[in-house]
């Protein structure tokens, strides 16, 4: 079954942690990903980018507007699709994330 596991970011929050603490996050994620190749869970993970655009369509024409949002601090920063078991475990993989120290992650089902 698999699962995305959305990883979100906050510029204040992100600046505001050390190098050292940064260097944790890091290591966190090449231990997961060791973890989940391992054990054949891993699909894909990724880093995004910060740049973001929103597009709306009233059926004959597209409006495109930049993102993130000026008001909004937040942003996507990038994701993980595993392949594991079942929710509870799609969980556990994302409570290890050093992220979730920060913020919550999402974590969802992909439907066949």
């Amino acid at each position: 079954m698999r699962h995305l596991i959305l990883i979100p970011s906050n510029v204040d929050t992100w600046n505001a942690l050390s190098a050292a603490e940064i260097e944790a996050i890091m290591r966190a994620h090449a231990s997961l990903q060791k973890e989940l190749m391992a054990s054949g869970e891993f699909v894909e993970a990724h880093e995004l980018g910060e740049e973001a655009k929103y597009v709306t369509s009233d059926g004959d024409s597209c409006t495109v507007t930049d993102g993130p949002f000026v008001e909004t601090k937040e942003f996507l920063a990038g994701f993980y699709i595993v392949d594991c078991a079942d929710m509870e475990r799609a969980v556990e993989i994302a409570g290890k994330l050093g992220e979730s120290t920060l913020w919550p992650i999402e974590v969802r089902q992909i439907n066949p």
